[in-house]
């Protein structure tokens, strides 16, 4: 890539950025990439191939309306995250800050979307022969709460029991005396589901363990202590990969994240090197500086707990870039764009609704050879009958793919 037409060796295939050159495959540069520190971008919108861009420069004699090594910097190392923003309830970026949330753009992986025929043009004015890589899935799973009644001891499923008669759910009332009865199955348990989807699959389901020590508004899940959580982590090892899903306090307490690290590791036999944030809570750079210091390689946490959709505008991995430093880092980020309790609970779609969204957005992945990431829980393919269709139609998905 140069920016002078003496940099040119005869007949070498020729990027030229920020100038237009001769028989050279010619980017406008909005300047982005060769700034010093962080400051609010003016990020001027257009399209090209019927597709929307970011740091366009309409009307200009350039191969490229726009320049499109700044835009994904932009997205990838999620500058507007620096910006200062007033965190959600959570501690959170807000999805609705997003550039790509304002725009109407935040389904659309635009990245990969701009990757397609910007290979053609590499190969039309440059020779240079970049084939779309291959689609791929990666089913990830959540484990807050692995049973809804069972293995919660007395006290805790007393406590529920009573909440649930005195608020008039007799229904659950008798569901959780059924369960603890042993006469019904705990709505929650989808885990020979799970495993029996993936039997025999080429590539491994990831289940993220949150694995507190103490119950809290946010934890609530089994004991890892308790014998049956234990069995349960075993069962999920021998079949599929673990990684962390610290408790919600963790990411103030190092003492504590590295205690269920340990609990984990020693747990399921294997060395855990993969997390994703509970509740998705998340700040830039301090969580991911925070992971990379302790052992973490791969985090799964680029997406929104709120909406939909492509935080980072791509489904593809990328390693982690610290601004503040002006570093890469050797910490991969995958991002995700479905999550169910998002579809359900937060974005109030229909099953059928939700399923839809997630194969309209297989489909953008699947053209352009991205990747794609699904985040589930265990409670949602269970028999919960507030999850009434979500076991079926995630069946469907999986065998579709």
């Amino acid at each position: 890539m140069v920016d002078h037409a003496r940099d040119i060796a005869q007949g070498s295939p020729v990027i030229a950025y920020g100038t237009s050159l001769p028989g050279a495959l010619s980017i406008p540069a909005h300047g982005l990439l060769w700034q010093d520190g962080i400051k609010q971008q003016e990020v001027n919108i257009g399209t090209w191939k019927d597709t929307p861009v970011i740091f366009s420069f309409p009307g200009s004699d350039h191969s490229l309306p726009f320049d499109i090594f700044s835009a994904i910097f932009f997205l990838l190392s999620r500058y507007e995250e620096y910006y200062n923003y007033t965190p959600d309830k959570y501690g959170r970026y807000p999805a609705t800050h997003s550039f790509l949330f304002q725009h109407g753009w935040l389904r659309r992986p635009l990245l990969d979307e701009w990757l397609l025929p910007f290979r053609i043009l590499l190969q039309e004015q440059c020779g240079i022969s970049a084939a779309v890589p291959a689609f791929s899935f990666r089913p990830t799973y959540d484990i807050d709460i692995a049973w809804s009644y069972k293995h919660k001891g007395f006290a805790r499923n007393a406590g529920g029991l009573v909440r649930d008669v005195f608020s008039g759910r007799i229904g659950l009332a008798l569901e959780r005396l059924s369960v603890l009865g042993g006469t019904t199955k705990d709505p929650y348990d989808s885990f020979h589901l799970i495993l029996e989807l993936h039997r025999g699959q080429p590539v491994l389901p990831l289940f993220f363990i949150l694995a507190a020590l103490q119950s809290t508004a946010y934890d609530k899940n089994i004991s890892p202590a308790a014998p049956q959580m234990q069995a349960l982590l075993k069962q999920l090892a021998s079949s599929g990969e673990i990684g962390m899903h610290p408790s919600f306090y963790s990411d103030t307490d190092p003492a504590t994240w590295n205690r269920e690290k340990d609990i984990l590791t020693q747990l399921c036999g294997q060395n855990i090197t993969a997390s994703r944030q509970h509740y998705i809570k998340m700040h830039l750079p301090a969580t991911y500086r925070f992971l990379s210091a302790n052992g973490i390689r791969d985090d799964y946490s680029m997406g929104y707990g709120t909406h939909l959709g492509f935080r980072a505008g791509t489904g593809r991995p990328f390693l982690w870039y610290d601004l503040e430093t002006e570093q890469t880092t050797s910490l991969a980020i995958h991002p995700f764009c479905f999550m169910d309790s998002t579809a359900h609970h937060e974005e109030k779609l229909e099953c059928s609704e939700a399923f839809h969204v997630l194969d309209q957005m297989t489909q953008k992945l699947r053209i352009t050879g991205s990747n794609l990431i699904t985040v589930f829980h265990n409670f949602s393919l269970g028999t919960a009958a507030d999850w009434k269709g979500w076991r079926e139609n995630y069946a469907q998905f999986i065998t579709s793919l």
